[in-house]
């Protein structure tokens, strides 16, 4: 890793073009991606698209759609597999690139590039399972198949978080399935998606059928979702934007033959749920690795901690000891910090602002800890006595904060669970087995886990994505998640 942290710096700084129909552009316009650990540090310059460049983009995957759409699915499959294999070898290099990009520190970095190649075998191999004709129920007279066709154009808007595993995964299921795609990655994280698209034209992936076409999310996002080519939006990011495409999608323009299709996941307000019966030493480690991993960053961390009040004074003092004892500063250095910096100055502002509201809606327990300097870094930050219905317990915050909301009896604990917009991740630590099944059924969130924490989603493990403000529970990395990228064709042949 320290060999892989050399390398990536002495390539810090440089520039990366467009990719549209497998040809260079280079834009005056810029994005500049920096370091947040480092703020005076520039980890590359990313041409920005415009209008005028989404627009040639879609008219390239446009085209490119109209060849790619007849490769066979196992010919499609393999390029997935090569691209799993150069990534394999390039694991710390990738991960180095993450460590820079996005001040993950080394395991979470690692973890999100082995994520990353798990995608991309598991859609490589469901591909060649969907690619093969379905079953169906024989027919007397009559020759019958159902096949699974490509739908066209799609727009793949993946997340700054997990600029790899995400990104990729969105990306590979598009064109793996017999689509084209523009990629317009986040702007907060464009050179880790610039070092995936090489990766692409290493294994020789046509031309358009992957466009790379970072740009901001206004008119040049806008002109993607809107556009009549445009069959469907794959996209992982905040509710605002997530219904704001939602919503445009539906809108049938001059020109549009279809209903487009969206694949949504929008975040949580997620929960770990503690009853008088659970381990609390588990349950305190869990709560901890799960809300200040990846220093809060994650639609699945755990925001709010729900206590019973019988076991809410001994918990809270283990959660706060944990947490106070947590390293932070800059990972690119070997000391290997447990938590780096928040994303950019726009997230270190907006988690001051809730740490505010928190200092007025509870008690701060864990807090205002001298952070240091020349990054966006916030120390862990805990609140208790927190009220169900306040903005702490209400309002998805994406950073290293957790609001601890006491209950009374099991009943009351579901209640404040399911009480809110989302429906993303949860964790319930009981020893109760009634507890359990209990919450089986009325613990309402699209990814559930018993006496772990609530981060860390495997591939084809446990497929993921949630109920209602957190999106179309898309299940990435599941059985069924390709075939959200396209059609159903039943053919007859009367014999």
């Amino acid at each position: 890793m320290l060999e892989a942290l050399k390398l990536v710096e002495s390539q810090l700084g440089r520039s990366y073009p467009l990719r549209i129909g497998g040809k260079k552009v280079e834009t005056s316009a810029k994005i500049e991606s920096i370091n947040p650990a480092k703020s005076d540090q520039v980890v590359g310059y990313v041409s920005k698209a415009g209008v005028d460049e989404a627009n040639a983009a879609l008219a390239a995957a446009e085209s490119a759609f109209k060849t790619w759409s007849r490769v066979a699915p196992k010919a499609r499959a393999r390029y997935l597999l090569r691209a799993a294999a150069r990534m394999r070898e390039r694991v710390y290099e990738f991960s180095a690139w993450m460590v820079y990009e996005e001040s993950k520190s080394w395991i979470e970095a690692y973890a999100d590039t082995c994520e990353s190649i798990d995608f991309l075998e598991f859609y490589a191999r469901e591909m060649m399972r969907l690619g093969r004709a379905q079953p169906v129920t024989p027919y007397c007279g009559e020759e019958n198949e159902l096949r699974y066709i490509p739908m066209g154009v799609g727009v793949v808007i993946p997340p700054w978080n997990f600029p790899l595993a995400i990104m990729s995964g969105m990306t590979t299921a598009a064109f793996v399935t017999g689509n084209t795609v523009v990629l317009k990655p986040a702007s907060t994280a464009p050179v880790i998606a610039a070092k995936f698209y090489e990766v692409l034209e290493e294994v020789m992936v046509p031309p358009g059928v992957v466009n790379f076409c970072p740009g901001s999310g206004g008119a040049m996002g806008d002109t993607l979702v809107d556009s009549p080519k445009t069959r469907f939006i794959a996209f992982t990011g905040s509710r605002e934007i997530g219904t704001r495409i939602f919503e445009r999608a539906a809108k049938v323009h001059p020109g549009q033959i279809w209903l487009k299709r969206t694949i949504l996941e929008m975040g949580g307000k997620d929960c770990i749920v503690v009853t008088d019966k659970a381990d609390i030493d588990a349950a305190a480690e869990g709560a901890v690795a799960s809300a200040f991993g990846f220093q809060g960053q994650k639609c699945s961390a755990c925001s709010r901690l729900i206590v019973d009040e019988k076991v809410h004074g001994e918990l809270v003092k283990k959660v706060v000891e944990r947490s106070a004892k947590l390293s932070i500063g800059n990972p690119t250095t070997p000391e290997n910090f447990y938590m780096g910096a928040v994303i950019d100055k726009a997230a270190y502002d907006k988690i001051h602002s809730y740490i505010e509201v928190g200092k007025k809606e509870g008690k701060m327990v864990l807090g205002d800890a001298k952070a240091p300097t020349g990054g966006f870094f916030i120390p862990p930050t805990i609140f208790d006595d927190i009220k169900p219905n306040a903005r702490l317990a209400q309002e998805e915050i994406f950073g290293p904060v957790l609001a601890v909301i006491k209950g009374r009896g099991f009943d009351e604990l579901l209640a404040i669970a399911n009480g809110t917009d989302y429906g993303l991740t949860g964790a319930i630590y009981s020893n109760d087995r009634a507890e359990l099944e209990r919450a089986r059924h009325e613990f309402h969130v699209g990814n559930l886990y018993f006496n772990r924490k609530c981060t860390g989603a495997l591939v084809d493990v446990q497929p993921f994505g949630g109920f209602n403000m957190s999106g179309t529970d898309s299940k990435a990395g599941g059985r069924d998640y390709l075939q959200l990228f396209m059609q159903g064709k039943s053919i007859t042949e009367k014999l």
